[in-house]
């Protein structure tokens, strides 16, 4: 899914379908498929969006900025060379070349085959 406060263009989010809030609470099945997810994801990002790197990682608990507490999700953030990094943490300032409609837009024909090319 897109996140609707995207750090930067193409600011996936991969969540598990059951409502936890830490990996630890996730039996090995829903790991393995989310770690499958996310490979997906960043391998889908990188053929679409041709970024520089990724940034890959979950907020989990509200002191580490989790809006969902008790629903833990991986971040898959495309990077570039000299995008704006954590500005939107930092001086809460969001500078994206592209609205969120129009990134879906590029994005959902290349995910729709998300279950056959995980099976």
């Amino acid at each position: 899914m897109l996140n609707r406060y995207p750090y930067n263009n193409g600011h996936l989010m991969v969540a598990p379908r059951r409502h936890v809030g830490s990996p630890e609470l996730l039996n090995r099945e829903e790991r393995t498929i989310l770690a499958d997810l996310v490979a997906f994801a960043v391998e889908r990002l990188r053929a679409v969006l041709r970024p520089a790197a990724f940034n890959v990682g979950a907020n989990l608990g509200r002191a580490a900025g989790a809006g969902f507490v008790d629903h833990m999700h991986w971040h898959v953030v495309p990077r570039w060379e000299g995008d704006t990094n954590f500005g939107p943490v930092i001086a809460s300032t969001r500078v994206l070349s592209q609205h969120l409609e129009e990134g879906y837009a590029l994005l959902a024909p290349h995910f729709k085959a998300i279950e056959t090319a995980l099976s």
